[in-house]
């Protein structure tokens, strides 16, 4: 029986390699993904995803088993993303974001996969996130995580407010209010 994140975190604070080698394993490939719809930009959502990882190995120890490990962790992630785009926040207005195709041979589209969609579902799905991106990029750092936990990860709203460290409530207000914001912008779009 594979240990619990409680566990291998608890293991973690004592500096167990392979407790935190498990843990990268089973995260690893969420955390990227949230990060990714948070920042918008695949090789900062690496960046970030991975600084997370490092803080989760120095800061084991302090987690107190008050809520869920993910929980814990993804706070970790979300907080992290909000300061990289505070910290990048500048740099925007002086060099706009390279649309995928451009300056950046790093940066790709986001193209979810699709189940078995012919060419004009596909067509009509990117034309979609091609609109739903800008549009996520225009809600505060709050109501776009928020939402997005929510969608992609399958959030409650409990486990919303104590990555934010909000209330239930608020983070409530924070899904409707993303999610409205998101329908008027996409509606004008």
């Amino acid at each position: 029986m594979d240990p619990s994140d409680e566990e291998l975190c608890s293991r973690i604070a004592e500096r167990d390699a392979d407790a935190f080698e498990r843990m990268v394993d089973r995260h690893q490939a969420r955390a990227y993904r949230l990060a990714s719809s948070i920042l918008g930009n695949e090789a900062d959502a690496r960046d970030v995803s991975q600084d997370a990882f490092i803080r989760l190995y120095e800061s084991a120890g302090r987690f107190d088993g008050r809520s869920r490990f993910s929980t814990w962790f993804y706070r970790i992630l979300v907080n992290l993303c909000i300061d990289h785009q505070r910290k990048n926040r500048w740099w925007k207005r002086l060099a706009p974001l390279a649309t995928p195709g451009g300056d950046d041979p790093d940066e790709r589209a986001f193209d979810p996969p699709s189940s078995e969609a012919g060419p004009e579902d596909e067509a009509m799905l990117k034309q979609s996130i091609s609109r739903l991106r800008p549009a996520l990029a225009k809600l505060s750092p709050q109501q776009r995580a928020a939402v997005l936990l929510q969608t992609q990860e399958g959030f409650s709203s409990r486990e919303i407010g104590e990555v934010l460290k909000c209330s239930e409530a608020t983070a409530r207000v924070h899904v409707h209010r993303g999610i409205a914001q998101l329908r008027k912008l996409m509606a004008n779009d």
